[in-house]
C-alpha cells in the first residue's frame, strides 16, 4: 500500500475520532485506539516506516506533555501525616503488585505494569469535577509522584528488555543514576541563575513573541534531551519527560505556551500513536475468551491493589467517600499501561495475546471507571451531602 493511503487514512482517522467521541461519550484515546484497528483490519493502514517514525515522536510527545503536568514547585504536601500515608499507600501499591507476580510467575513487565501511574485520565476528571474536590486534589499529588516513579520504572524495564538483566544493564542503570544526580544538580542551578537575572526568562520566552520563540525552545529542549538520552543508552521516554518537567516548572510566565504545545500534541501527533497502537491490535482479539479473560485480569488486578491500598490508607485522613473516588481515579494509567504494553511485547517479554489483553484492559477500564465515578459521585452527593 502506497504512503498516500496511508496518509491520507491517518488524516481522516484523526478528524474523525473527537466527533466519534462526543458521540459515544467514550474517551477519544480509545476511539482513536479502535478506529486504529478497524482502519487495519480492512486493509487502510499498513505496518510501513514512515507511519512508525510519526507514531515513534507521537509517543515521545506524549510523554513530553506528561512532563508538563508536574511542576516541582507547585508539588507539596500540607501536613506530616499525610506524606506517611502517601508513603504507606506507594509501600502498598508496590507490595501488593511484587506479590502478585511473583506468586503468579509473571514477567517484569507485569511488575511495572500493575502500579504504574499516569495522569491522562486524571486530567479529564479535573476537567469534569474540578480541583476543589479533595480527592481529587490529593489524586493530582499523588499521581504526580506516582508518575515520576513510573517513568524511572519503565526506563529502567526498557534498560533490562533491551540488553537483558547482565553487566550492561547494572552499567546503564549506574548511568541512569550519575544522570539523574546531574538532572537535579542542572536543576538547582538553572533555579539560582533564574532567581539571579530573572530577564533570562523573558529573553529565552518574550512575553511578546511575533516568531513563537517559545515553541522553538520547548522543541529544542525536547530534542536535546532526547539526542542526550540516546548518547547515554537511556531510554527517550525520560528526556522527553524532563523536557517537559523543566517547561512547566521555569517558564510560568508564558501561561499560553501549555495550551499550544498541547493543542498541537493532542490534535495530531499523540493520536496518530494511539491510532497505531490500535492498527496493531487485531479486531479477533474482541471476540477470544482467552484474551478477554487475560484482560479482564489485567485490569481487576491493576484496579484492586489501588483500592486496597487507597482505601486503607486514607480513609482515617478524609473519609470512605474520598478514599474511594481517589482509588479509583488512580486507577485509570491507559496511556501508560498502552505504552509498556508497546515495550513489552517489541522486546517479545509478553506474547502477542498478552499484548491485545494489556490494550484491551487499558481501554475497558477507562470506559468502566469513568462512568463508576460520576455514578459514585452523584449517588455520594445525593445521599450523603457529598461527605
Amino acid at each position: 500500500m502506497s504512503n498516500t493511503v496511508v496518509i491520507i487514512t491517518l488524516s481522516l482517522l484523526v478528524l474523525l475520532s473527537p466527533f466519534l467521541s462526543r458521540v459515544s461519550r467514550i474517551p477519544v484515546v480509545v476511539v482513536e485506539i479502535m478506529m486504529g484497528s478497524f482502519a487495519a483490519y480492512f486493509g487502510f493502514l499498513v505496518e510501513n516506516e514512515l507511519f512508525k517514525i510519526i507514531a515513534e515522536v507521537g509517543f515521545l510527545y506524549l510523554m513530553f506533555l506528561a512532563g508538563m503536568e508536574v511542576d516541582l514547585k507547585g508539588f507539596q504536601f500540607e501536613k506530616k501525616s499525610l506524606i506517611r500515608r502517601t508513603i504507606l499507600f506507594f509501600l502498598m501499591v508496590y507490595g501488593f503488585s511484587f506479590a502478585l507476580v511473583a506468586y503468579f510467575h509473571l514477567s517484569e513487565v507485569y511488575m511495572v505494569s500493575f502500579p504504574i501511574f499516569s495522569l491522562g485520565m486524571l486530567m479529564a476528571l479535573i476537567k469534569e469535577y474540578g480541583r476543589n474536590e479533595p480527592w481529587l486534589a490529593l489524586a493530582l499529588n499523588i499521581g504526580i509522584a506516582g508518575e515520576l516513579i513510573s517513568i524511572l520504572a519503565m526506563t529502567v524495564l526498557n534498560g533490562g528488555l533491551t540488553y537483558g538483566f547482565n553487566i550492561d544493564f547494572f552499567f546503564t542503570l549506574l548511568v541512569l543514576v550519575g544522570f539523574l544526580i546531574g538532572f537535579v544538580l542542572f536543576f538547582r542551578g538553572i533555579r539560582i541563575l533564574f532567581w539571579w537575572y530573572p530577564g533570562l526568562k523573558t529573553l529565552i520566552m518574550p512575553m511578546e513573541d511575533s516568531k513563537d520563540q517559545d515553541v522553538r525552545f520547548s522543541m529544542a529542549l525536547l530534542f536535546i534531551l532526547i539526542g542526550v538520552m540516546l548518547h547515554f543508552k537511556i531510554d527517550a521516554i525520560l528526556g522527553a519527560f524532563l523536557a517537559g518537567m523543566l517547561i512547566t516548572t521555569y517558564f510560568k510566565h508564558k501561561i499560553e505556551l501549555p495550551e499550544k504545545l498541547s493543542s498541537f500534541g493532542f490534535g495530531f501527533l499523540v493520536p496518530i500513536f494511539f491510532i497505531h497502537v490500535g492498527s496493531t491490535l487485531s479486531l479477533d482479539a474482541f471476540s477470544d475468551p482467552l484474551i478477554l479473560e487475560l484482560a479482564l485480569v489485567i485490569a481487576i488486578g491493576i484496579v484492586s491493589i489501588r483500592l486496597i491500598a487507597g482505601i486503607s490508607a486514607f480513609t482515617g485522613y478524609f473519609g470512605f467517600k474520598n478514599a474511594l473516588l481517589f482509588s479509583l481515579s488512580n486507577s485509570m494509567p491507559l496511556t501508560f499501561l498502552v505504552a509498556i504494553a508497546t515495550l513489552g511485547y517489541h522486546a517479545q517479554a509478553i506474547s502477542h495475546d498478552e499484548y491485545y489483553a494489556f490494550i484491551m484492559a487499558s481501554m475497558g477500564s477507562a470506559i468502566f471507571l469513568m462512568i463508576a465515578i460520576k455514578i459514585l459521585y452523584s449517588f455520594f452527593n445525593r445521599n450523603m451531602g457529598g461527605k
